[in-house]
């Protein structure tokens, strides 16, 4: 069973989607008090760029410090431009605007069930009823079924709306730190729900 995938998606994959990349994995590990190995087991959480300028690259430092701050490490990554098969082999894809969501639908028209922009979910992922979730647990057979079946609930949720102006992510790049934190906050009121959700109290 393959771990429950997450794709995130921003314009050059050196600020957005790399923290939120970085961000899911550590709301995961703090709930299985820092087992990486576990944490690697259950979810990969993984990330994107639209356009490919700054593949290869490490991500922009003023994010790098802020997951440091948060008591991550972003040493290990490399920026990658956005591909197709990224796409078809991701169960849930969080773009940071709604013009990356679109482009991820270009792509992929049949990816449009599990894409959405990041804020757009966190909104849906409140009205899910988490009763009606498979039951939760520390497997990567639990966590993939309670995934799908979580971004299927998003869906219906949603009911074919568009998401709003106010969910799309402010990209902070060349912004200074401040700009970092509450880019990192915003990221955080999605991805930790996201965490609690798939783990539920297990």
């Amino acid at each position: 069973m393959p771990p429950f995938s997450v794709l995130h998606v921003c314009m050059g994959n050196i600020c957005r989607s790399p923290m939120a990349e970085h961000m899911l994995n550590m709301a995961f590990a703090r709930r299985l008090a820092g087992a990486d190995a576990i944490t690697e087991e259950l979810i990969y959480s993984h990330s994107a760029g639209t356009g490919g300028w700054h593949a290869g690259e490490k991500m922009n430092p003023p994010a790098a410090r802020e997951i440091k701050r948060r008591g991550g490490d972003a040493s290990a990554f490399e920026a990658r431009k956005l591909r197709s098969d990224h796409i078809d082999a991701a169960d849930l894809i969080l773009t940071a605007t709604a013009d990356q969501h679109e482009y991820v639908l270009a792509l992929r028209p049949d990816a449009a069930a599990r894409t959405f922009v990041l804020a757009e979910f966190g909104r849906l992922l409140a009205t899910v009823d988490e009763s009606a979730l498979p039951e939760p647990g520390v497997t990567p057979e639990a966590v993939y079924a309670r995934g799908v079946a979580l971004v299927a609930a998003a869906d219906a949720a949603r009911a074919g709306a568009e998401p709003l102006p106010t969910d799309d992510l402010d990209d902070p790049w060349g912004r200074g730190d401040a700009a970092f934190v509450r880019i990192a906050d915003e990221i955080e009121a999605t991805v930790e729900p996201l965490a609690q959700r798939l783990l539920a109290a297990s």
